[in-house]
């Protein structure tokens, strides 16, 4: 079976959703102009209309007449949703999925892992140690480690449904942070829960990046407050 040849505006629309989920352009900037933008990725400015036009399709961007296009999602408004994490309830059955996906993705991740893959989070945890003080700053890289092992496991879905998941909880990622700064100690303790996930997926050892994923996501829910259910 022959596969169809990706086109121009797939492929833009691909590496402008990609620099939207990384933060290049995050929710509540206003992108480059279609311009800068066409000038950026090479390619004429009716192909940046198309890009632009699906983006605010998906209801990733919305556009103001003079003012441009802005950011308002780093996700697709379309197919499954999470609902962001309305109650605690909610957010502790959310945090419960991530629980058994992020341990198996770091498992998976330490078996497949490269050097590339190690020095990014090896750069994200440098970033995460320059702020542990900094809930607003901290967010941010803290995300985009929890990407980043998704990213090493090399399945491009553990990394779809992973990343998705991840940016979704921006809010709650800050609301951990922000409670583990007010307490002396304790973003210290977050830090050496990053740091064991890495050691191992570095280590290869991917029982032992299950288990600390596991053990970091159930601490993370306790400083939030959230009722999670013990596996029997």
């Amino acid at each position: 079976m022959q596969t169809r040849p990706i086109t121009l505006t797939e492929r833009v629309i691909q590496q402008l959703r990609g620099e939207i989920a990384d933060g290049t352009f995050p929710v509540g900037a206003r992108l480059p102009t279609g311009k800068q933008l066409a000038e950026r990725y090479g390619v004429s400015a009716a192909v940046i209309r198309e890009v632009t036009e699906h983006l605010r399709s998906l209801g990733m961007v919305e556009s103001r007449q003079g003012l441009g296009s802005t950011v308002r999602s780093r996700v697709s408004d379309s197919g499954f949703r999470l609902s962001g994490g309305a109650d605690n309830t909610d957010l502790a059955d959310i945090f419960e999925l991530r629980l058994d996906l992020e341990s198996a993705a770091a498992a998976m991740a330490a078996l497949h892992r490269t050097e590339q893959d190690i020095a990014r989070m090896g750069a994200l945890l440098d970033a995460l140690a320059a702020q542990l003080d900094d809930a607003d700053h901290g967010v941010e890289p803290d995300i985009q480690f929890h990407i980043a092992i998704a990213t090493a496991t090399h399945n491009k879905y553990y990394l779809q449904l992973l990343q998705y998941m991840t940016l979704q909880l921006h809010q709650a990622v800050r609301t951990a942070r922000l409670n583990s700064s007010r307490q002396p100690g304790l973003p210290e303790q977050v830090h050496a829960e990053h740091v064991a996930i890495f050691d191992a997926i570095r280590a290869r050892d991917a029982a032992q990046a299950r288990l600390h994923a596991a053990a970091h996501l159930r601490n993370a829910a306790a400083r939030l407050g959230l009722p999670m259910r013990q596996p029997r």
